[in-house]
């Protein structure tokens, strides 16, 4: 079992950044980040896998970067030039299954954080 702590949301003008932290318990294959918006599914923003492998979704390439601290079992994702569109909370998700490390809207991953809220105005 792994346990999910997100932390570092708040609330930015357009144009900001913010670097959001997850704090796992385990460790396990592969970590994630996930946005939902208000009134919106659900969207996978960026994931990395044990050795470091990075994916991201369209919309974030270039101005999100994810990266993680095995030091400190601590997941990280840098947002960049945020935008209005970049409301909304975000969760971490880990993994301990390859084929379970996707990005798309209905990803199952094992474990989820409880997510921390972003406002960009």
């Amino acid at each position: 079992h792994v346990q999910l702590v997100e932390s570092g949301g708040g609330s930015v003008e357009a144009g900001g950044s913010l670097r959001l932290s997850c704090t796992a318990s385990g460790y396990p294959y592969c970590m994630g980040w996930f946005r939902q918006a208000p009134g919106k599914e659900r969207e996978g923003v960026a994931r990395i896998e044990y050795d470091g492998i990075t994916t991201y979704a369209d919309s974030v390439e270039g101005r999100f970067a994810i990266s993680k601290d095995g030091a400190k079992n601590t997941l990280y994702l840098q947002i960049n030039s945020l935008t209005p569109e970049g409301t909304g909370m975000y969760y971490c998700a880990a993994d301990r299954r390859r084929y379970a490390c996707v990005l798309t809207h209905n990803a199952a991953y094992t474990w989820w954080g409880q997510g921390t809220q972003v406002t960009v105005s």
